[in-house]
């Protein structure tokens, strides 16, 4: 969902936006790789308790959040303010939206908490690659979408589990009504479907988004400045059209972030729904 390919960064950065290296001309650096591995700010060498950027970013997103719901779930109002307001047009979004859409009153508050917390951090951490001083996504690195993937599989198989223990594997490695003989082919692809591809799916779509988004970004802001500063003259021009998509694709990553956000959530509750289903 509204994934850019990596080869186009690819090509995009790979661009000869200088002349001959043995010239005088600058010669522009385009982001890579290496952006999501930075060096360590506190404890390096630790293998356990070693912070960069990244992790520092994930640290305080998840302080800021607890923070802001916090200051405006504290002193609940029968008329809420701006703020109050604001907090509770976002949980009810994710509870009717989400959880009860999906999962009904019932099972949909039983499982709110966890595709609350999901929707929430998913959206903050990406929303970090658009603030100056940071442009890096908390998600870009496979660590937390791992985690959170990890915790949504393990939701829907003890959802499963739960309801269903005699028949929740059977029914899902063995689907009733096909012909004994085709188990031989179903149920391996059940298996890679239900237990390996669901996770990994959640990670990667998360992860590489944030990614390209991140590289985008930097591509296009670090050659205005390359345009503008390095080269100046005819190219101030060039620095104009980069720094045009530039902020195009900060209010696009702005709805990826958010669309990253509720998809991961909405797929969630779409695993623990067809997990709780009578079929089983």
């Amino acid at each position: 969902m509204l994934e850019t390919p990596l080869s186009a960064v690819a090509l995009l950065t790979a661009l000869p936006f200088a002349s001959d290296p043995a010239s005088d001309t600058p010669e522009f650096s385009g982001p890579s790789i290496l952006d999501f591995f930075p060096p360590a700010i506190f404890f390096e060498g630790n293998d356990f308790f070693e912070l960069n950027r990244i992790m520092l970013v994930r640290l305080l997103i998840v302080a800021l959040i607890f923070v802001l719901f916090w200051l405006g779930t504290r002193k609940m109002s029968l008329v809420p303010g701006r703020f109050q307001g604001t907090i509770e047009m976002g949980l009810d979004f994710v509870r009717v939206n989400i959880a009860e859409d999906l999962l009904g009153k019932k099972d949909g508050k039983r499982f709110l908490p966890l595709l609350t917390t999901i929707f929430f951090l998913v959206l903050f951490m990406n929303l970090t690659g658009i603030i100056p001083g940071i442009n890096i996504a908390g998600t870009s690195v496979i660590g937390l979408p791992l985690v959170l993937a990890v915790a949504a599989y393990i939701a829907f198989i003890w959802a499963g589990l739960r309801k269903h223990p005699w028949t929740f594997l059977r029914n899902a490695l063995f689907p009733p009504g096909v012909p004994w003989f085709l188990y031989i082919i179903v149920t391996p692809i059940e298996f890679i479907s239900m237990f390996i591809l669901r996770p990994v799916t959640l990670t990667l779509r998360l992860l590489m988004n944030m990614i390209v988004g991140h590289l985008l970004l930097v591509l296009f802001f670090s050659a205005t400045a390359f345009f503008m500063v390095e080269l100046g003259g005819w190219w101030i021009a060039a620095s104009a059209v980069t720094l045009t998509f530039g902020i195009a694709f900060t209010f696009f990553e702005i709805l990826v972030a958010t669309l990253q956000a509720y998809v991961f959530a909405l797929l969630t509750a779409v695993y623990i729904q067809l997990a709780l289903a009578d079929e089983h």
